[in-house]
């Protein structure tokens, strides 16, 4: 996505300030008045969501809802590898570093996603990576080197490995015939092999000692064939990275929940549990919710059906053990979910799956994620 690569001014600056000490006059019933980042921080919970540069700079609303409700940021876009480095050796952080100094402004950390993924790779990479698996690891480490020295002061957490595993058969994007394996099919597995997860570990470690490295991935949350395979085999994963000493603290499950899916808090929580087993950290990355097409029922039927579904997914991660949990965006009117037009609802109609609705007013979402972080019955 292209968005205007400038800074922001403290002209821009300022007014958010007050505009999110304003607040928003809906309060919905049986949760408190207060932001979703303060709420979850007198709980010991951390609330965020994702931002991108583009919106801070151009959408005044969205900068204000997020100063106001978020204690933890993660940029969209803005830290991926085609975006960081776009030709061999040029890097371009200037649409990070606009997101930097916004979060700093207003005293949020920002975490990072992601250093290695298979996809947001610019067009050199791929043929590079195939040339020989020495050119492929130099690829990777100059880019950490870079990076990773470049953030350092600012961000503290990164998503090292993004979405490694295989998607099973059944699942919304299975894996082509013939990949029978636990990871995806992805230039750096065909480039390293299955050791490009902890060579992408060690590296990072490596380079920062003190750096929480996470691991993030998605298609997890459900009660579904699909899911339970992949919670196997993600976990095989990192018992393996475990057995073998490789540098991992944390564990990123992104929360991209459908409405179409059958959901356990039992099962999930077992498994969050599972993975604090290992003595690993558990983050919900990503939250937002599909709705099924069509929807079922009128806005407050569906919003009541959603806010059932993310209280009952975060209470059981908080169950379990996870203490952070971001949702991807923050209101429907800017989602990815209407934007990708292979997930979007049919012209006229939006996935009601973020705290805030188009006009940004809080929803039942909103509520259902308070009284979570506070320990609550959806009520």
């Amino acid at each position: 996505m292209s968005f205007t690569r400038r800074a922001l001014s403290p002209l821009l600056l300022a007014p958010l300030a007050a505009r999110a000490a304003m607040g928003q006059s809906f309060t919905p019933g049986s949760a408190p008045d207060q932001p979703l980042a303060q709420i979850a921080q007198g709980r010991g919970y951390t609330y965020g969501c994702a931002v991108t540069a583009r919106l801070i700079a151009e959408e005044p609303d969205f900068a204000a809802l997020v100063a106001r409700e978020a204690g933890l940021l993660v940029p969209e876009y803005e830290a991926k590898f085609d975006t960081l480095q776009p030709e061999q050796g040029r890097f371009d952080t200037g649409p990070l570093d606009a997101l930097l100094r916004w979060a700093e402004h207003f005293r949020k950390p920002l975490r990072g996603h992601a250093l290695i993924w298979h996809n947001a790779l610019p067009d050199w990479v791929p043929p590079v990576l195939a040339e020989s698996r020495a050119r492929a690891q130099g690829v990777m480490e100059a880019h950490f080197d870079h990076v990773l020295a470049h953030t350092r002061e600012r961000i503290r957490d990164w998503d090292v490995v993004n979405e490694p595993i295989a998607n099973p058969p059944g699942s919304d994007v299975p894996e082509p015939p013939g990949n029978s394996g636990d990871l995806r099919d992805s230039p750096w597995l065909r480039a390293l092999g299955p050791d490009y997860v902890a060579i992408a570990l060690r590296a990072a470690r490596q380079r920062d000692r003190t750096l929480r490295l996470t691991l993030n991935d998605y298609g997890v949350e459900a009660d579904s064939p699909p899911a339970e395979e992949k919670r196997r085999r993600l976990l095989r994963l990192l018992r393996s990275l475990r057995d073998r000493n490789v540098a991992l603290d944390a564990v990123g499950i992104q929360g991209h929940l459908q409405m179409r899916e059958a959901f356990s808090p039992a099962i999930f929580s077992a498994f969050v549990k599972d993975i604090r087993a290992l003595g690993l950290q558990v983050l919900i990355t990503e939250l937002d919710v599909r709705e099924v097409k069509p929807p079922v029922g009128d806005f407050v039927a569906r919003d009541s059906a959603v806010a059932q579904r993310v209280h009952a997914f975060a209470s059981a991660a908080f169950e379990g053990g996870a203490r952070t949990l971001l949702t991807w965006g923050i209101s429907d009117r800017w989602s990815w979910l209407h934007r990708e037009q292979t997930v979007a609802l049919d012209p006229g109609d939006v996935h009601r799956g973020l705290p805030y609705d188009w006009e940004l007013n809080r929803k039942q979402m909103w509520r259902a994620l308070a009284r979570a972080f506070l320990g609550q019955g959806v009520g």
